[in-house]
């Protein structure tokens, strides 16, 4: 066995691996997972677990990772960081071709209510 897992280059107890065929629990829970994704495509993990939790005593973290292996996620809008305020006016950055070449050559206020001077140089 030693040598044929060096010519096959494999763990020799990958050679001993049998896989474990999925519980009649595990079917049954991610059959009706299946069954509330399809009615409610827009419920997450933590609603589900809580449509689930009353037949099978099934945390969230277990409800997540069957979601993942069956493909499944929830339809929700995502976020819109790159979209600019309606009649939000566009500073340009000044700085864009300033190379600071000496001490005290560029300076700036960070964002602070009143300012501070602060030396970007």
């Amino acid at each position: 066995m030693q040598q044929q897992a060096e010519l096959l280059s494999i763990s020799r107890s990958s050679l001993y691996y049998q896989p474990v065929s999925p519980s009649a629990e595990e079917i049954a829970i991610k059959h009706r997972l299946d069954e509330l994704y399809t009615q409610y495509p827009f419920y997450g993990s933590r609603k589900m677990t809580v449509l689930l939790k009353p037949k099978w005593n099934i945390n969230r973290k277990r409800v997540q990772r069957y979601m993942r292996e069956m493909g499944l996620a929830a339809i929700c809008p995502g976020p819109k960081l790159s979209q600019p305020a309606p009649g939000h006016k566009i500073y340009p950055y000044l700085l864009r071709h300033v190379t600071a070449s000496y001490p005290d050559h560029v300076w700036g206020i960070d964002g602070r209510p009143f300012g501070r001077l602060v030396n970007i140089s």
